[in-house]
């Protein structure tokens, strides 16, 4: 059996540790938005929560590239890893840190079996509302004539704007709102279309797999039903009865009594030896 990697055994030692460190990252960054009254020792410890965060994964990319074998080919194919650590490098606003945890966090949930792809899809609706209402709300509460000013509103905007659905009771009036609203709009389109995929491909397995059954069960039928047959014929053969061997006994015509060689008598008929003359002295 081929032995993993060490950039195999590293992602999955590390997929639970960072999957927690977004956790938190999560926490870090929904407290100054929801409690915008916090104190500014609160406000920097959540910043530098959201940091920390960030260094773990742009260190883990680090370190999956020097356990790589071929680092170029290793760029090349995670070139949305590189991004996402190097995005809030570009241009450190807190929005961006959001976008660069939900990236890497996606691709490291990808490396889990497939079997745990719901589990991923529905964690990845629960962030992507959660993530939404909070980015949007930190951008439109203080813009003027916005009319997304509480948690509520942005939960309801989130949900609507990822169902497509589009109420228009609540919409972002900023540029940067509205660039979150597409990007919602987007994620929720290609999780709907994961979830369907999802469901398809199991309704699939399920008929292939009663078809499997029917088939296999037919198949049994037919093999009983010949064994059956044989198992007539060979009865048959056995029942019929074979030919009469010489001197085995009187044959179908013959009188009950008669002896061997003589005609068989009518009923009522005297015996052969009466009929015949006795012989004059």
């Amino acid at each position: 059996m081929k032995q993993p990697s060490r950039q195999s055994r590293w992602e999955r030692r590390t997929q639970t540790p960072l999957l927690v460190l977004a956790l938190g990252f999560a926490v870090a960054y929904a407290v100054p938005i929801v409690v915008p009254d916090a104190s500014a020792a609160v406000h920097r410890a959540c910043m530098h929560a959201e940091w920390v965060v960030w260094a773990a994964f742009a260190a883990d990319y680090l370190i999956r590239l020097g356990l790589s074998a071929s680092k170029k080919a290793f760029v090349r194919t995670h070139w949305l890893d590189l991004a996402a650590v190097l995005l809030p490098m570009i241009q450190p606003l807190r929005l961006l840190r959001v976008v660069s945890t939900l990236m890497l966090v996606g691709r490291r949930a990808r490396m889990a079996p497939q079997i745990r792809l719901t589990t991923y899809v529905a964690g990845s609706v629960v962030g992507l509302l959660m993530f939404g209402s909070l980015a949007v709300l930190s951008v439109e509460r203080e813009a003027p004539g916005g009319n997304i000013k509480n948690l509520g509103d942005a939960l309801w905007w989130s949900v609507t704007t990822m169902t497509t659905v589009g109420y228009g009771d609540h919409s972002p009036t900023t540029g940067l709102g509205r660039l979150l609203a597409v990007g919602l709009m987007l994620s929720g389109i290609a999780l709907l279309g994961v979830v369907t995929a999802n469901i398809a491909a199991w309704f699939i397995s399920r008929f292939e797999r009663d078809d499997r059954v029917e088939r296999a069960q037919t198949a049994a039928i037919a093999e009983l039903a010949s064994e059956v047959r044989a198992l007539r014929a060979e009865v048959a053969r056995l029942a019929a009865p074979g030919p009469a061997a010489p001197g085995a006994g009187p044959g179908p015509g013959t009188a009950p009594g008669a002896g061997a060689g003589l005609p068989a008598q009518a009923p009522g008929a005297a015996p052969a030896a009466a009929a015949v003359s006795a012989p004059t002295p």
